[in-house]
């Protein structure tokens, strides 16, 4: 992620600011923050859980499945958007629907790139699921493609993960009430 550079003077980015910007990004303390491309590796990931979780909604004819390129408001003093890597969403469409979705999703899923490897990676990650809870989402995914494993993060206890490997069957509940998916099938 590479954070746009603001001056001392200059006002903070707002949702209107977030609609101007090529390509994926999010606004957080008031800056737009742009996401980088990502790899092979990460794009079969999140293809694979967009597809699994696109056949739960159509099975159950609940909820709508977004790519990484949507962003969805979170109203944080601090946070002003995500733009989740795969989310599960159930609530209410936008007025105008070009517009980001009015409120976080239900599951979102965050597949590591590089960068979030290491100590300073993993704060980051952490600080990131701590806002997706506090803004309202139910469950979060930390997909490790290093490590090969899914760790299910839930709103009751941010803090602690049910860590699922190769060989394992990954959930999302609540949010996903019945959903699973093979890790074997997360990674290929």
């Amino acid at each position: 992620m590479a954070t746009v550079p603001r001056s001392r003077s200059a006002r903070k980015a707002t949702v209107r600011d977030l609609h101007r910007v090529e390509g994926r990004a999010e606004l957080i303390n008031g800056r737009i923050v742009r996401m980088s491309s990502t790899g092979y590796r990460h794009g079969q990931i999140a293809q694979r859980t967009l597809l699994s979780v696109h056949m739960y909604a159509q099975a159950t004819r609940k909820g709508k499945v977004y790519t990484g390129s949507v962003a969805f408001l979170a109203h944080l003093t601090h946070r002003g958007s995500f733009s989740p890597d795969v989310a599960y969403y159930t609530g209410p469409p936008p007025d105008d629907p070009m517009d980001f979705l009015p409120c976080v999703p239900d599951f979102a899923v965050e597949i590591r790139s590089k960068r979030e490897s290491g100590p300073a990676g993993e704060r980051r990650m952490k600080a990131k699921r701590l806002d997706y809870f506090t803004a309202g989402t139910k469950v979060v995914w930390d997909v490790d493609p290093r490590n090969r494993t899914v760790s299910v993060y839930r709103a009751p206890a941010p803090q602690e993960a049910t860590v699922y490997k190769v060989g394992q069957t990954a959930e999302a509940e609540p949010a996903l009430p019945g959903w699973r998916l093979p890790v074997k099938d997360i990674f290929g």
